[in-house]
């Protein structure tokens, strides 16, 4: 796909991603006009060359048109309240990109809304977490063709690239997104909806960790027969998981730096909390008639930690913390 030269776009909400995608832009040449409802957000990336805004309305000024907006927010109210204001300040042609955790039945409806206006919807799943700045974004994106065609430099300025990751064997297409780290899913909606699914296997793949984990560690339990009982190095364990083994992961990288830092992992309570995606997923597989034994177990197992929890709960926040800085649900 060809690629074109920098472009201008205006990003809403300053937070653990949204000031690192403004920066991972800003590096590859884009044009960054930045707002935050943090003054002091918007200052730091000014400071580093961007153009800061205090309104929305003065982002719009900002931005030439046809004008691109980011919203970078949580999901709900948040993002709501700020689409439908820009679906009053934006003019046609302009472009609204949703790249937080939206619901997907949300951007469907927000997408006919915007038609409406002579607006265009973008919904972008992201993921990267607090690392996205240099390791890059894996991102699903839904929406008009077109309009995703044409927002093409950002999505390559954001993504990863193809690295030092071979493409999968036998895999021959014209197009190459998804060997640099993003796609074209389909219609509005379809990108976070692929999105929300992946955040449901993620609780699966945690929760296996953390389990597995947990019978290693206390494999030393005084319940069991002394010739039984093994006092095992979970440092070690992790660490040789992670060159060969049919387990390795990114996850698993995560687990090894958190045992090495703090084996007890007494820094965490193990409350750990949910941010919708799993719940969704399987309200999709319900709809769906689909059987998801595994990650509604990994879902309820959070609820679960609440109440009382374990070491592999433990994990389970440390896992969170090391790829997305998500902290743990006050007692």
């Amino acid at each position: 796909m060809e690629r074109a030269s920098s472009m201008q776009i205006g990003i809403i909400g300053l937070g653990r991603m949204g000031a690192n995608i403004a920066r991972r832009l800003a590096r590859g040449g884009h044009d960054c006009v930045v707002f935050d409802r943090s003054p002091d957000a918007v200052a730091l990336l000014s400071g580093e060359g961007m153009t800061g805004v205090d309104a929305l309305e003065s982002m719009a000024g900002a931005l030439a048109a046809p004008r691109i907006f980011w919203v970078m927010l949580p999901a709900g109210d948040p993002t709501e309240a700020t689409i439908q204001r820009l679906v009053q300040i934006a003019a046609p042609g302009d472009v609204v990109i949703d790249g937080g955790n939206t619901f997907y039945k949300d951007d469907i409806r927000r997408a006919k809304l915007l038609a409406d206006k002579g607006l265009h919807y973008v919904d972008v799943g992201t993921s990267g977490g607090v690392w996205g700045l240099e390791r890059g974004y894996c991102m699903m994106i839904g929406g008009e063709d077109e309009t995703v065609r044409r927002l093409d430099p950002i999505f390559d300025c954001l993504a990863p690239g193809r690295g030092d990751v071979q493409p999968t064997r036998g895999r021959d297409v014209a197009d190459d997104r998804a060997e640099r780290g993003y796609i074209h899913t389909g219609p509005a909606g379809s990108g976070h909806f692929v999105k929300m699914v992946h955040n449901g296997i993620e609780y699966g793949l945690m929760q296996a960790y953390a389990e597995g984990f947990d019978v290693l560690k206390t494999k030393n339990s005084d319940a069991l027969p002394q010739d039984e009982r093994f006092d095992l190095d979970l440092r070690d364990i992790a660490e040789v998981w992670r060159r060969g083994s049919v387990v390795s992961s990114w996850l698993l990288d995560l687990t090894a730096e958190a045992l090495v830092s703090d084996p007890s992992l007494e820094q965490f309570s193990g409350r750990v909390a949910d941010s919708g995606e799993g719940r969704w997923t399987i309200h999709a597989a319900m709809e769906q008639a689909v059987p998801v034994n595994v990650l509604s177990a990994a879902l309820y197992a959070r609820y679960r930690s609440r109440e009382e929890h374990s070491y592999a709960d433990r994990l389970l926040s440390a896992m969170r913390f090391g790829f997305g800085g998500h902290v743990e649900i006050p007692q």
